[in-house]
């Protein structure tokens, strides 16, 4: 059995197509769009609280029976020092007034609280469990393996990375590479040196580990699919490909933006989450690029931009908006989910096919 026929049977999909978590930007609909057509539907969880965790599942079930996926970001909330966040408020407050808003203020709370959600997590049993921005215990794993039954994954960036999911005993590892949009999955080097390419990652991952390699980043069709599959994953993760569908949450400004844009369009940046992530260029990102050494890290700067994007996005302003997407953003269909895996699904097929990829 081949490490894709593997993978589709312990999941009990049909397709190696499994949709990105994207928090903020994913839905139940679209999950269950993807997870009805016979890919895997995620939720991206990062930023829901634990009670909207629970409706967001809940919601997907409603939709359909088959497996699902939820993610989360690993974390610690920070207690970070005071003239660290008034210098960031600082930074931000310039923005806040073009955009009619009041002065930055202190949140009330920089993250969702972890442990809750991983609890929340346990308690709604996604078929699939998968984290990124950290790792989880050896003793945490097998909670969420045991009481849960979920099969988890975990982001790696770089071959360490993937090496040490898989010491904690994760049942696969999702590789992505740097041209994926959002936030880079990073927790052991944050730094450009983490930054490899999808082609290069992956086969260097398949040959370090005996789990299962899903592969990330810069994938938009077919080929990208059966081109991963020849280097051995056992399956492709897509994130900006269903970003563009109909059931996804990004609001018109993003979808212009998204529309209009080409790879050069894209790049890695801090300014407006703290943390590495891909995104089309516009204007709030050209100005805090000078700066951006002195942004403080995720969640901090996260929660301080929060009201900034979401004022922009009431104003349909694509200006001020965090416009993840990944280097292939030119590649993106703007179908309903489901006729977006149909047609990824026959790509993938006619490319296997010629090139005998089983």
């Amino acid at each position: 059995m081949t490490s894709t026929a593997a993978l589709l049977d312990r999941l009990q999909i049909d397709l190696p197509i499994i949709q990105g978590p994207m928090t903020g930007s994913d839905t139940p609909q679209l999950a269950a769009a993807v997870s009805a057509a016979g890919g895997l539907g995620m939720l991206g969880c990062g930023m829901r609280a634990p009670a909207a965790m629970a409706e967001a599942a809940a919601a997907v079930r409603v939709a359909t029976d088959r497996p699902f996926g939820m993610n989360l970001f690993v974390l610690q909330t920070p207690t970070p020092d005071p003239d660290l966040v008034r210098a960031a408020m600082g930074r931000m407050a310039p923005l806040h007034a073009e955009l009619g808003l009041p002065p930055p203020e202190t949140p009330a709370r920089w993250c969702e609280d972890f442990d809750a959600q991983f609890e929340a997590l346990i308690a709604a049993r996604p078929a699939v469990a998968s984290f990124t921005f950290g790792i989880l215990s050896r003793a945490q794993v097998q909670r969420i393996q045991g009481e849960a039954g979920s099969f988890v994954i975990g982001t790696a960036t770089t071959v360490a990375e993937a090496r040490a999911w898989a010491d904690v005993g994760a049942d696969a590892v999702c590789a992505s590479g740097m041209e994926g949009g959002g936030h880079r999955g990073s927790f052991l080097d944050l730094s450009a040196a983490s930054q490899i390419g999808t082609l290069a990652l992956v086969p260097a991952c398949v040959d370090a580990l005996t789990i299962p390699v899903i592969a990330a980043g810069g994938i938009m069709d077919g080929r990208g699919i059966a081109a991963v599959q020849a280097l051995g994953a056992a399956a492709a993760q897509l994130g900006t490909a269903f970003l563009a569908c109909p059931e996804s949450a990004i609001v018109p400004a993003q979808r212009a933006a998204m529309a209009n844009a080409q790879a050069t369009d894209t790049r890695i940046t801090r300014v407006f989450s703290g943390r590495p992530a891909r995104g089309i260029v516009n204007t709030m990102m050209e100005r805090l690029t000078p700066e951006e050494a002195s942004i403080p890290p995720y969640p901090i700067q996260n929660a301080l931009a929060g009201p900034v994007r979401r004022a922009a996005a009431a104003q349909g302003r694509s200006d001020h908006l965090a416009l993840w997407a990944g280097q292939g953003v030119a590649a993106a269909r703007a179908v309903p989910a489901a006729e977006l895996v149909a047609t990824l699904a026959r790509e993938w097929r006619a490319v296997r096919e010629s090139l005998s990829i089983r």
